[in-house]
């Protein structure tokens, strides 16, 4: 449930009074300048969906036909999708298992000389281990894609998320920090970058010859009306942080001490969780999988949804060449056994309770 109690209908007003619901209007840049220098960018351009925002960020950077990218397999579809619609090879990493994010002592053993780039998504709350990816990324010269749509707001090291990319990604769904109902953000500090991720967005019109393309392009701007949401959104974004980490806090309270269940790390030595969402991992020793214990919630009146399923094991993918033949155990063991539990920014103290007690119950 998105949580609309400031500026947004007043915003809103204004769009429909002066006539800018398209993609044309004053919010459109107002949001991207304020959005830049939240996350400490040069230049931010805004786009349809989060997925849009991927396409566009791996468009920008040239990468052609037959060349690597490498990626978890534990992330969501979006992350892998510009690597097989431009015939790149996506190569698979596996996450570690206490922050579920991609294992970083793992990646440098899968770049060969086709390695041209690694997309990076922060998982649920808390962020990669950027620094030692950073290190490899130089050595080796590859590009990266950071995919920051799940932690807008958290620092990794006193450094934003979404500072580290050549190119960064955010999205504005209604479960994220902010929200714009739908919509995405691209933010990068390369003038030449920002310039492609503007044209491709925008169909690759020319400013001189509009209707006179010599690339092809997609339609995925922001409207007027969605930037005015983002707008009134991101104006509130520390108080949006600070009461996710309050969810987190009191069902790590509730639930600290119950068998059975692996709950989110509080912190890492580089950065405290921001919790996106607020995951468990039901133990090997419990008789129930995700699936069958969700359902058991369901019954209860309680809404879950399951962790993402790994990309190697994603049947559609088989027909583009990922096949099933290498084992990434830590991504198919928490795909297997974690879910996430209510965490939306309008959830009440009395709902986290009986969740949390209705969790431990069933347990037991």
């Amino acid at each position: 449930e998105p949580y609309l109690h400031g500026n947004e209908k007043k915003y809103l007003k204004k769009c429909i009074k002066d006539g800018f619901i398209s993609s044309g209007g004053p919010f459109v840049e107002s949001f991207e300048n304020k959005f830049a220098k939240r996350v400490k960018r040069k230049f931010a351009i805004s786009v349809s969906n989060g997925t849009a925002a991927l396409q566009l960020a791996f468009e920008s950077l040239n990468i052609k036909k037959n060349e690597e990218v490498i990626l978890p397999s534990f992330t969501i579809i979006s992350c892998i999708l510009p690597v097989i619609r431009c015939g790149a090879v996506p190569v698979l990493v596996d996450s570690d298992p206490f922050t579920w994010n991609m294992d970083v002592s793992k990646v440098e053993k899968k770049i060969t000389s086709k390695t041209k780039a690694i997309i990076a998504p922060h998982i649920y709350g808390l962020p990669i281990d950027m620094d030692p990816l950073l290190k490899i990324t130089k050595k080796y010269n590859l590009k990266v894609i950071e995919d920051a749509a799940e932690v807008l707001g958290l620092k990794y090291k006193n450094k934003e998320c979404g500072s580290f990319g050549d190119v960064s990604t955010f999205s504005f769904y209604a479960n994220k920090h902010i929200t714009t109902g739908e919509g995405g953000m691209i933010v990068t500090d390369d003038d030449t970058l920002a310039e492609k991720s503007r044209s491709l967005r925008n169909l690759c019109f020319q400013s001189k010859k509009r209707f006179f393309h010599e690339e092809l392009g997609w339609n995925s701007r922001m409207t007027n009306i969605q930037a005015a949401l983002g707008l009134a959104q991101i104006e509130r974004l520390d108080n949006f942080i600070n009461k996710k980490r309050s969810i987190g806090q009191k069902y790590t309270a509730f639930l600290g001490g119950v068998n059975s269940i692996q709950l989110p790390l509080k912190r890492t030595i580089y950065a405290e969780n921001i919790y996106w969402i607020f995951g468990l991992v039901l133990a090997d020793s419990f008789s129930d999988n995700a699936e069958i214990f969700m359902k058991k919630l369901q019954k209860l009146g309680i809404g879950t949804r399951p962790f993402f399923w790994p990309m190697h094991e994603q049947p559609v993918l088989k027909k583009y060449g990922i096949k099933n033949n290498t084992s990434y155990p830590v991504a198919e063991r928490i795909a297997r056994r974690g879910f996430y539990i209510p965490s939306g920014l309008a959830l009440e103290d009395s709902e986290i309770k009986y969740v949390s007690e209705t969790i431990q119950s069933l347990l037991n």
